[in-house]
């Protein structure tokens, strides 16, 4: 499955941004859902993730309180109270039934202090 980042962009501190993640040629649906981020000079790391069902939500915890993850026939991340630390590419990843991971192109997302 080929996925597709979009959304990003330069925002202030405090701001809010939505991402969205769409597949192309295929549904997303049956799919675990997730959303990485890469600072320059940092290992990507994880920042949130939604079940197949879409009823479990799970993360990392400098993001808890201030992103939401939610998914119908996209992956969204909608990110509130943006501080410069979330600056990064933000990547949407999925796994299929048998565990295989799909990573899309990421997005841009630049926070000023």
């Amino acid at each position: 499955v080929q996925l597709q980042a979009s959304g990003g962009g330069l925002v202030q501190g405090g701001d809010s941004l939505r991402l969205s993640c769409a597949a192309s040629g295929r549904t997303i649906s049956g799919y675990a859902l997730a959303w990485f981020r890469q600072s320059p000079g940092k290992e990507r790391e994880f920042v949130a993730a939604i079940a197949r069902s879409g009823g479990a939500t799970y993360y990392t915890d400098s993001v808890k309180g201030r992103f939401t993850i939610s998914r119908d026939s996209m992956v969204y991340l909608h990110m509130n109270s943006l501080k410069p630390e979330d600056t990064a590419v933000y990547y949407c990843t999925a796994w299929d039934n048998k565990g295989l991971q799909y990573w899309g192109r990421g997005t841009q997302v630049t926070v000023s202090s």
